[in-house]
């Protein structure tokens, strides 16, 4: 059982006397100060009492006598100038709700009545089929629901309880009440009608009657649907049908049945002996057992609570779990039956208990009340979930809630419980991020004017840095074991008690569950200032937890923190790396650049060490491992690819690039930068050893930029060719092996490669490509070299035919390349030159026979026989030269054969195309009377017509619209030529 709490309290107390003993009880509010209670005794009379709430004073106003037997139950009708319905000696009595007037009883069919319920109707009343009907009584329900509830539940006709409130009388149908009556073995449903005026007009219709139901001992009505208690057990009972079924037996020894409507839930609660069970309209039960500690006299509902009362005690047990959280003793024990009341038709704050002659006055303690008692007691579990209670049941606005949380957290905060309180920060929506900065920095700072003063509960002290909040909270927590020890009862966390936690390890907790909440707010639509005291102070967290990897994160991302507050700290607990990031967010370029040189220095002098653990750095959407000199240079670099001043770029360049070419390459490429860079700077900016570089730069400047300047152009052939050059040299030089040949391929300056290809295919392929470039002065940078082919390029690019072919066929021997720069120059003489060449080289060099074969082979026709026959060479050896020979001879006249027949086709095509068009236009075509114009459809007669190739034929009128292209079907023959088999050449 959980701790007790205060849920009620008692207000006062009233006593008859002794002159007589107590039966049942009834509350009513009569306004917003006064409550009228009702009291039916064991001699047949109801009292009447006053209770002033404001005052707590009891008065008593009249009574009444009705017969000589006990006053089983009592209803207040309507609340002005009203009626009560009392049941007493088996008959029904009415009665002005001031009893000024004597009782009367209703007769008739009224008597020997057992029990009588006033029926409820709930918040979504409905003529649903009842459950435990048979399926062949389902159809003959559904109609008769229907006229019976329009008789008892709709129109005009009754006044039973609906609603949020199911205590108040219905406004348009005053005076009319609707009630259930169990007599012997019947039930009767019955609308009562109460004359308000003088009691005159007081009457009863009866609506049904039905049988076969006995020995009811307790009975609610709820919708359609009556719940019946008997010594038996319980029994649903169809109020449209009369149609009834057993809920469940009661076992042979138990107490008598016990009902209770709950009217929030719109449930009934059906109790044996001390267990309760909850069932909802259709008799199915609703949630696990409620269990009291004794068989209750009678069961009230207070709010979200359960209230029982026997044996001069009452208990309040929560709904849901049956749990009891407060025991109060109002009388003693075996004291007889008592009867209990609460105010439901009013605030249901009050609550009423009966002995035998006395009748005590409780009242609803305020649920702020309860909670600030539980916190007090530091009882914080429970405070919680009562309040969590309060929220499901509805019972607090969003605000009051908010305020609750926050404030259940201040206290566990300064009961050094931090994980709880963060999580009750969280929950609140109300309470602003800035409330927390007084306990990570000191009074006053920047944001002190940032703190909202809110108006708290005064539980818990003002807010202090945390580490005073440790030491505080530890020391309350030592003088509460010496003040136990002692004897006195004082409130303290038991597992601190029994172990004590160290002052690091509560400083650390609470700096991380500060850190967690600070996080969580980042997320939130608040001010800038707010929001500079966010980030600002959660950085300091993070320092002060030494959490690197969050700091630079957080110093890297997009941030509010104020460069100020942090640049001292962070100097002094060497967070370089942060301090960096820090200044690079800000658009403090300068001073993050300075320390990333710093860093690279001091790596590369050695002060600083690498440690093991490679950084990771993002590049192309690769991540890759680099150095800490390697990571310094590339954080610069990719602040000098954001926009900034050009000046920065070209001074911290040459550091970059003596660690890494490749990020050097990413600041000169850059897109980002929207101030270019002027190119003279830059390249005087970089070490001129650093050949790739300035090439990979230009390139970028040619290719990607489409920068055009000759000058610029003929800088990067020039760089290219002399790269080509020196690789040349090596490779002649180096007599190695491949391997070593591979090392002098391609002159790189730092590890990393910046080119996919050598120097030699990339100048071949820019001087290809580029018409901007001056070839004289390449070629006078290269006369002298092997660079071959590039001499060729050049040699072209200036017209000089002779030379390429020269060099492309007997330095190169790439006849191949010789015969495709014929067939470009597009000449005879091309290929005459060029046999001459391979026939009679020059220099000492055997002539080429075989190269010369091939080019007649592939380009004999395009040679004249006679100029080839004087070309050849005596030394030539016959074999090759005759069947050179003979192929050419034999191609040529194939070639003028082929001419021939190509021409004598044509002037075939050219004859029978002109027959077969004068035989379509000598065509006859008969035209008679009944002749009709396939366009207008008029007949022709003697009228102009003409006739298309598809044959259709037109007057001369529909002609001229139509045009002679165009025939009436749409065809168009300019567009769709019309060919006939007729046409086609068949010899």
């Amino acid at each position: 059982m959980a701790k007790s709490r205060s849920v009620v309290e008692l207000t006062t107390r009233f006593d008859l006397g002794g002159v007589d003993k107590i039966r049942s009880l009834c509350l009513s509010p009569h306004s917003d100060s006064q409550t009228l209670v009702y009291l039916g005794t064991f001699s047949g009379s109801i009292l009447l009492l006053s209770l002033d709430t404001s005052t707590n004073i009891v008065a008593r106003l009249g009574t009444v006598s009705l017969s000589a037997s006990p006053v089983e139950s009592i209803f207040v009708l309507g609340q002005e100038r009203g009626k009560v319905l009392a049941l007493c000696n088996g008959y029904l009595f009415l009665v002005d709700s001031l009893l000024s007037t004597p009782a009367k009883r209703l007769g008739g069919v009224l008597k020997g009545i057992n029990v009588v319920a006033r029926r409820v109707r709930g918040r979504e009343s409905s003529s649903s089929t009842d459950l435990l009907l048979l399926p062949s009584e389902v159809s003959a329900e559904s109609s008769s629901s229907k006229k019976f509830l329009q008789m008892i539940g709709g129109g005009n006709r009754v006044s039973d309880v609906k609603g949020k409130d199911p205590r108040r009388e219905g406004v348009h149908h005053r005076g009319r009440y609707v009630f259930a009556v169990a007599i012997s073995e019947r039930m009767l449903l019955i609308e009562l009608h109460c004359d308000e005026e003088d009691g005159k007009g007081d009457s009863f219709v009866v609506l049904k009657e039905i049988v076969g139901i006995g020995g009811v001992k307790t009975m609610v009505w709820l919708d359609d649907y009556v719940v019946a208690g008997t010594d038996k057990g319980y029994s649903l009972i169809s109020c449209v049908t009369g149609q009834s079924g057993v809920i469940f037996t009661l076992p042979d020894v138990s107490g008598p049945p016990l009902l209770k409507l709950l009217c929030k839930e719109w449930k009934v609660l059906l109790l044996v002996d001390n267990v309760g069970v909850v069932v909802d309209t259709n008799g199915h039960p609703v949630g696990g057992s409620l269990v009291f500690r004794w068989r209750p006299d009678s069961v009230g509902e207070l709010s979200f609570y359960l209230v029982t009362v026997g044996d001069g005690k009452m208990e309040i047990h929560q709904k849901k779990s049956g749990a009891c959280v407060q025991s109060v003793s109002f009388g003693p024990e075996a004291c007889g039956p008592s009867v209990l009341a609460v105010d439901e038709a009013g605030d249901g704050n009050l609550l009423a208990v009966t002995t035998m002659s006395k009748v005590i006055f409780y009242r609803r303690v305020p649920y702020e009340e309860q909670i600030k008692d539980l916190l007090r007691k530091k009882r914080y579990r429970e405070a919680i979930s009562l309040v969590e209670e309060l929220d499901s049941e509805g019972e607090i606005s969003k605000e009051m809630l908010s305020f609750l949380h926050a404030q259940i957290g201040y206290l566990l905060l300064f009961d050094l419980r931090f994980e709880e309180a963060v999580n009750q920060f969280l929950k609140s929506e109300s309470m602003e991020p800035s409330e927390v900065f007084p306990f990570i920095m000191r009074d006053p700072n920047r944001w002190s004017l940032q703190v909202p003063r809110n108006r708290y509960w005064g539980l818990h002290p003002p807010p202090a840095p945390l580490e005073d909040v440790v030491d505080n909270g530890l020391a309350a927590i030592q003088r509460a074991i010496f003040l136990r020890k002692a004897g006195m009862d004082t409130p303290v966390d038991e597992e601190f008690s029994s172990n004590p936690p160290s002052r690091a390890d509560l400083l650390e907790s609470a700096i991380k569950n500060m850190t967690r909440y600070l996080e969580v707010s980042r997320e939130k639509e608040l001010s800038h200032p707010v929001r500079e005291g966010i980030d600002t102070l959660l950085m300091l967290l993070y320092r002060a937890l030494n959490r690197v990897e969050d700091m630079e994160n957080l110093a890297s991302s997009v941030n509010n923190c104020v460069v100020e507050e942090l640049e001292s700290l962070l100097n002094e607990s060497e967070h370089l790396r942060t301090l960096a990031f820090l200044y690079a967010s800000k658009g403090m370029s300068a001073k993050a650049l300075a320390i990333w040189r710093l860093f690279a220095k001091n790596y590369s002098s050695g002060l600083w060490q690498d440690s093991d653990d490679l950084v990771p750095y993002l590049h192309e959407n690769e991540l890759i491992r680099l150095s800490g000199k390697e990571a310094a240079a590339a954080e610069a670099a990719r602040i000098l690819e954001e926009p900034c001043d050009p000046e920065l770029a070209l001074q911290h360049l040459s550091w970059i690039s003596d660690i890494n070419p490749l990020f050097a390459i990413q600041v000169l490429t850059s897109d980002k930068r929207t101030e270019e860079l002027l190119p003279e700077k830059v390249i005087q900016a970089i070490d001129p050893q650093k050949v790739e570089i300035i090439q990979r730069y230009l390139q970028w400047l040619i290719e990607d930029r489409d920068y055009n300047d000759p000058q610029l152009h003929t800088s990067y052939a020039l760089s290219l060719a002399k790269s080509a050059l020196e690789c040349v040299e090596v490779q002649n030089g180096n007599q190695e092996t491949d391997a070593g040949s591979r090392e002098a391929h391609d002159c790189n300056v730092g590890s990393i490669c910046l080119f996919e290809s050598d120097v030699r295919e990339r100048l071949q392929t820019f001087l290809q490509s580029s018409d901007l470039y001056d070839p004289e002065e390449l070629l006078n940078l290269i006369e002298g070299s092997e660079l071959w082919l590039e001499k060729a390029i050049l040699y072209r690019r200036i017209g000089q035919e002779t030379v390429v072919l020269q060099i492309l066929a007997l330095k190169l021997e790439d006849c191949a390349a010789a015969e495709q720069y014929c067939v470009e120059i597009g000449r005879p003489d091309a290929f005459m030159q060029l046999l001459d060449m391979y026939l009679d080289p020059q220099n000492g060099k055997e002539p080429m026979f075989k190269a010369a074969v091939r080019l007649l082979h592939n380009h004999g026709e395009s040679l004249d026989p006679l100029q080839v026959l004087e070309k050849l060479s005596p030394d030539m050896p016959l074999k090759l030269a005759s069947d050179t020979i003979l192929r050419m001879l034999r191609a040529r006249v194939h070639h003028h054969r082929q001419g021939q027949i190509v021409h004598n086709v044509s002037r075939a095509l050219d004859v029978d195309s002109r027959l077969a068009r004068l035989e379509e236009r000598s065509r006859h075509v008969q035209i008679n009377d009944e002749s009709l114009c396939d366009s207008c459809f008029a007949r022709l007669g003697t009228k102009l017509f003409a006739m298309y190739p598809d044959d259709t034929i037109v007057c001369y009128k529909c002609y001229r619209r139509l045009g002679e292209s165009k025939s009436v079907t749409g065809r168009d023959f300019k567009r769709d030529v019309l060919i006939k088999p007729g046409w086609l050449v068949n010899r």
